[in-house]
């Protein structure tokens, strides 16, 4: 399986349906996009993913964790 998002191969089964299979999780080890089997193609397969949203594996190391904090602003109270 083949992320849709940046075209990784390291896809892994993340979760199953609790009854009857209905559906599954995967989740990609290299850009963390996770999409459910049951979702349209549009999202599960990477030559209909939307190319405004694909991802470059090369970038992802360069792309912030988590956006930086601003200062605290002071009340003048």
């Amino acid at each position: 399986m083949i992320c849709p998002r940046c075209d990784s191969e390291k896809v892994e089964l993340l979760t199953k349906a609790p009854k009857d299979d209905a559906w599954e999780v995967y989740i990609c080890k290299d850009c963390n996009f996770s999409w459910r089997s049951t979702e349209d193609e549009d999202i599960t397969n990477p030559e209909k993913y939307d190319k405004r949203f694909k991802i470059n594996r090369n970038d992802i190391s360069s792309i912030p964790v988590m956006p930086p904090i601003p200062e605290l602003v002071k009340n003048k109270d």
